[in-house]
């Protein structure tokens, strides 16, 4: 039976017994450094855990610039894993698997608590390796999305979803953040010692955010260090500005959010914000296309999501996805989203009311939606509105926090 953390406290149920005494010691291990959903998550969480009741501290792959080192508090120790690695390499990841026994056998955590996939795989192997050296040593799992959801040969697929089966039995609890990775976690049997676990993300409705003027002319320099010709007016008065903030993968869909914006007839301009391994090839495609006046690759962003009053609508048109923050940030700034039915999407999107929902790599779905909310501003405010409003009721951060807190003390 799916648990979520956020229940009244059952006599009896270990899930809620808070311990008295020494600190909890939570080591969280990552697999890159780098700006992305999981770091973010990370960041979030550990700066706002009990420092009275836990003692954080975190291994990273050392892919990344060491972004998330800047990210989380100065209390917080930070090891560097060199052969935690994102690519598959058979002896990267032995090794890595030796070198994170190593780090918990010197820690002695009480938790291991292990984000992304391949922490997830590499991770639990070494924590099965030391069973018998740290019994009492707890290990979670958190996905935020999985890995054999993404865009990928069949046969790879079905090895990732083997790979998630085995070391299941090898973690205490499981944490998704949506009731379909939830659904498919039961589907293939993937099960811990323990159970599956769903938390929703949850953020700060009130984070600081520069207002849509300023948002608008610092991007406009962003963009102009980037080698845009558009000009500061254009940035200010262009009548639709369509924000989109992600990561360079295959899984966030970009290529077809610019064959969409190929189709738009409305006066507009699209800023992306992200970097990756496929900016080369979607820098190719928006000149193919001749986008380049119409679509800015303004870089990877520190803080993006203060600029986000800047845009008239935020797009995310990823072919597979957890429980995407961006979204929640866009919900919480009052900017209308258009977004693909993946993940958590229909979870937090209800298509007319609070946003729209569009099939994924979908180019003509995807380009109606940006027509539909192009032209009509008053549709815009209110799904806006309505968004908000659903961040205060269930996706506030404090209530994920407690979640994890109870969950951390089990």
């Amino acid at each position: 039976m799916e648990t979520e953390i956020n229940q009244v406290e059952q006599p009896g149920d270990v899930l809620y017994r808070v311990p008295i005494g020494p600190k909890k010691r939570v080591l969280f291990v990552i697999t890159q450094s780098e700006l992305g959903g999981a770091q973010q998550f990370l960041a979030r969480l550990i700066g706002r855990l009990d420092k009275n009741r836990f003692s954080c501290s975190v291994v990273a792959g050392a892919e990344g610039q060491n972004v998330l080192k800047e990210l989380l508090p100065e209390y917080v120790v930070c090891h560097t894993a060199r052969y935690l690695k994102r690519d598959p390499s058979i002896v990267d990841d032995i090794a890595s698997i030796f070198e994170l026994r190593s780090i918990f056998l010197r820690e002695k955590p009480d938790v291991i608590f292990l984000n992304s996939s391949k922490a997830g795989f590499n991770g639990s192997i070494a924590a099965r390796m030391l069973s018998t050296r740290l019994p009492a040593t707890t290990v979670i799992y958190r996905i935020g999305g999985w890995a054999f959801n993404d865009p990928r040969p069949a046969w790879q697929k079905l090895f990732f979803r083997f790979l998630e089966k085995i070391t299941a039995r090898w973690k205490d609890y499981i944490v998704v953040n949506n009731r379909h990775d939830y659904t498919l976690a039961q589907r293939y049997h993937i099960t811990p010692r323990r159970e599956v676990v769903t938390i929703h993300n949850g953020i700060d409705p009130y984070m600081s955010l520069l207002e849509r003027e300023e948002a608008r002319i610092k991007l406009f320099e962003i963009a102009a260090h980037r080698g845009s010709h558009n000009s500061q007016d254009t940035f200010l008065r262009i009548p639709f500005l369509v924000g989109v903030v992600a990561n360079f993968y295959p899984t966030k869909g970009l290529k077809y959010l610019i064959d969409a914006l190929a189709h738009v007839r409305t006066d507009m301009l699209t800023v992306i914000i992200g970097d990756g391994q496929l900016h080369v090839d979607l820098a190719h495609q928006i000149k193919d296309l001749g986008l380049e006046n119409k679509i800015i690759l303004a870089g990877r962003v520190k803080n993006a999501h203060r600029y986000l009053k800047a845009f008239d609508a935020l797009v995310l048109p990823s072919v597979k996805e957890g429980f995407p923050w961006i979204l929640l940030e866009a919900m919480a700034a009052k900017v209308p989203v258009i977004a693909t039915r993946v993940g958590a999407v229909p979870e937090l999107i209800e298509s007319g009311r609070n946003g729209l929902i569009v099939p994924p790599a979908n180019v003509p779905g995807l380009a109606n939606a940006i027509e539909y909310l192009a032209n009509d501003e008053r549709v815009r405010d209110q799904m806006a509105l309505e968004a908000h409003q659903d961040i205060l009721r269930n996706f506030d951060i404090h209530q994920m926090v407690e979640r994890y807190e109870r969950l951390l003390n089990a």
